[in-house]
């Protein structure tokens, strides 16, 4: 990898900037900012070029915004180069090519893959119904290749939550259940919200699926060892939270005209964490005291962080309260970038 020019990007003063563009891309992916998300994609891509959670995001990003091809391009290049668990990819591919009705070249994928490599017993049956449904397909017969028939075809498997580890089988879970209804799966779904195990990005992925979905009952949310019951269709859009844009708003009062880099940065780390966070909004309750401990952070990456009370002042709020936001951010950001 070629080192960073910080004279040409000024934006790199954060460590770890290639998965905080990550994260951010796949905030955005979520949102539906398919471009924005593919853009922050590309970025992290050119700083990490065979990271295989960045390839994955922008296979999903070009493919929901519906350049279809250049999803494939990217697939085809991750299993070219080795990019990625290669079952998981190929399945990406798969599904691409059955978008674009190209069943004969699922045909042969299939036919080498099953020739070639010893498929996992897991993945056998999967691929061996793929490959007799495109069979079908391209021989002519009436059916269409759309969500119903492929899990008609298919069968419905139980979505494995728990097991579920992997940024990108988050991913791709998370966007094929954004086409399906996902009433199917709920008896599954509530089990893992309410469970104090469980991925808090996979969490608020699912919630905001429900939402999307207008999913009216009750589902009880555990994480960061906070527990409550919420009703889906009534929550906030997961980037309109009252809270986050409260912070941000007051940040941006502070630093956006004296040091809007900083800024940004930190805009950025609160996006990551009210995502993660989603749909609950910790305490303390002030916004004022979430600020002025994102301010402090944000100067104490840089190695120039002043005493506590300093930003107590800045910001009106309490010392007290200004460390209780920082152990909290801590406990999300070890999560973020676990050692």
């Amino acid at each position: 990898m070629k080192k960073r020019d910080s004279k040409k990007d000024n934006i790199v003063l954060f460590p770890g900037l290639e998965r905080r563009l990550l994260e951010k891309g796949l905030e955005t992916l979520h949102q539906k900012q398919y471009r924005q998300a593919s853009d922050l994609l590309e970025q992290a891509r050119n700083l990490d070029p065979d990271n295989s959670e960045i390839y994955t995001g922008l296979v999903l990003a070009y493919f929901e915004a519906g350049n279809i091809n250049q999803a494939r391009k990217m697939a085809a290049e991750m299993l070219k180069k080795g990019i990625g668990d290669y079952f998981q990819v190929m399945d990406l591919y798969i599904m691409i090519l059955v978008q674009l009705n190209e069943y004969q070249e699922v045909i042969t994928a299939i036919e080498a893959l099953l020739e070639d490599r010893e498929v996992p017993k897991e993945k056998l049956e999967h691929f061996s119904k793929m490959l007799h449904f495109s069979r079908r397909m391209a021989a002519g017969k009436k059916e269409t290749a759309n969500d119903h028939d492929l899990t008609r075809d298919m069968g419905q498997p139980k979505l494995n939550l728990f097991d579920c580890l992997d940024p990108q089988e988050q991913m791709m879970m998370a966007a094929r259940l954004a086409n399906e209804n996902i009433r199917s799966y709920i008896t599954e779904i509530k089990e893992y919200l309410a469970s104090n195990e469980g991925d808090a990005f996979q969490k608020a992925m699912l919630l905001n699926i429900l939402k999307e979905q207008e999913y009216e009952k009750e589902v009880t949310v555990e994480k960061f060892g906070m527990k409550e019951t919420f009703i889906p269709v009534s929550l906030p859009e997961i980037h309109e939270v009252e809270k986050a844009l409260e912070v941000k708003q007051l940040l941006k009062e502070e630093l956006e005209s004296e040091d809007p880099v900083l800024f940004e940065n930190i805009k950025s780390m609160i996006e990551r964490n009210f995502f993660l966070l989603y749909p609950f909004t910790p305490s303390p309750e002030a916004s004022s005291a979430w600020a002025a401990a994102y301010h402090y952070l944000g100067d104490l990456y840089l190695g120039k962080a002043e005493p506590a009370d300093s930003y107590a002042r800045k910001y009106r709020t309490s010392e007290e309260e200004i460390r209780e936001a920082v152990a909290f951010i801590g406990k999300i950001e070890e999560i973020s970038y676990p050692k």
